[in-house]
């Protein structure tokens, strides 16, 4: 809680993405929101509608959420476009509301880009965080490559321009700051963690978990293009029979299809489980169900799914693309493998499945080592502190 000498702050969280939408960012601004509210600060999420109607506004346990009216976006499943001249007017009569002590963008597209706009013209304090690369739009765009080019390139530099504007500006992973810098020419971009709380999927004291009497190889999010899914399943397939390696997914999306159909194509289907959405519940008895997490992913800015696996003590097989190197030590918590190889992939799998199980402990034990150094409590302290107007060099000094 703000002590007496920290008053209590009112932050409006500006997301193009937010629950019941099931992704990274929108997971990590539900967090952000509950977090800040329980520190006692009056928390207001913008976002998008999730169903037709004009802007309505609903109270949750963790923030008052407004949502602006919006339209489905014709190539994504879930979702939702807000017209440029709709996000300005709605969220500057909302800023002239709520005169917020600072507002927090997610994102510089639709409402991102919007809040930017309206709190530079009211001189509002903006924190900007990233959480997306603008070559995750390429699956949805029904062009040919050399015009996709063309609109990341012109994603990258609103970027800068329109982040360039806040005072500072953050992202998961030192590499993401990286990225960043050499192409939206953002030179100075925090690397600080999403967070996490690792007790949440921790084994609990006296909590048993029942174990398959076959290994267990499970993969969490959404069923989307650039998660490689199929790469998993076609390494599951090409895994040594005798290992009866097998394969549970958690999520669902816009790919359910084509997955369940490769999945029959291949005759996984008695080794392969989709369960679809699960509750908090579920999904931490899955963790602890499984012997080893994977993520295929190749366009991940930190991956928080792999920090929940590595917080329930797993060991992890990840692409080495992005922000996942950092996540991994191979052969010490797991390991990587070139992205969209399916042989590489089975081959790590397989290292992990044949191990003792002795050696597995160690490897979970120390994925579970490096999952506390992403601690949540850190993470919105240093962004309480960006609120009350700490510079981006304060803050770098304690990362």
């Amino acid at each position: 809680m703000p002590t007496q000498t920290q008053r209590p702050m009112t932050v409006l969280i500006a997301a193009d993405t937010y629950p019941p939408d099931v992704n990274g960012a929108a997971v990590f601004c539900h967090r952000l929101a509950r977090a800040l509210h329980q520190r006692g600060h009056d928390v207001h999420v913008v976002a998008a509608r999730n169903d037709a109607g004009p802007d309505s506004v609903e109270r949750t346990e963790e923030a008052t959420v407004h949502r602006l009216q919006s339209v489905p976006a014709p190539t994504h499943e879930y979702y939702r476009l807000v017209f440029p001249w709709h996000a300005n007017r709605s969220i500057g009569r909302l800023l002239d509301e709520l005169r917020p002590d600072v507002v927090h963008v997610q994102c510089h597209y639709m409402i991102g880009e919007a809040a930017i706009n309206e709190a530079e013209r009211r001189r509002i304090r903006t924190i900007a965080t990233n959480h997306f690369m603008p070559e995750n739009l390429e699956p949805f765009l029904p062009f040919p490559q050399w015009f996709r080019d063309i609109v990341s390139r012109t994603s990258w530099r609103d970027m800068g321009r329109l982040m360039g504007k806040a005072a500072a500006v953050t992202t998961p992973t030192g590499l993401a700051a990286r990225t960043m810098s050499e192409h939206a020419g953002l030179d100075h971009v925090l690397p600080i963690s999403n967070g996490i709380d690792s007790s949440a999927y921790e084994q609990a004291p006296g909590e048993t978990v029942e174990k398959a009497d076959h290994p267990v190889v499970l993969f969490v999010g959404r069923l989307a293009v650039e998660k490689n899914i199929d790469v998993l399943i076609r390494a599951l397939a090409l895994m040594d029979p005798a290992l009866n390696a097998h394969l549970e997914i958690v999520g669902d999306g816009e790919q359910r299809t084509v997955l369940r159909e490769l999945v029959a194509e291949l005759g996984m289907s008695e080794r392969v489980t989709f369960h679809g959405h699960v509750t908090d519940e579920q999904l931490h008895r899955l963790y602890l169900h499984a012997d080893l997490f994977c993520q295929p992913g190749t366009a991940e800015l930190q991956s928080l799914v792999s920090l929940e696996a590595m917080s329930a003590s797993k060991p992890v097989v990840l692409a080495d693309a992005l922000a996942l190197p950092h996540l991994v030590e191979d052969g010490e918590n797991g390991y990587l493998f070139a992205p969209g190889d399916a042989q590489d992939l089975a081959e790590k799998l397989s290292a992990v499945l044949s191990a003792s199980p002795a050696d597995r402990d160690r490897m979970g034990e120390a994925s579970h080592a490096r999952a506390v150094q992403h601690s949540q409590e850190k993470t919105v302290f240093l962004f309480e502190q960006l609120y009350r107007g700490a510079s981006p060099e304060q803050i770098r000094a304690q990362l």
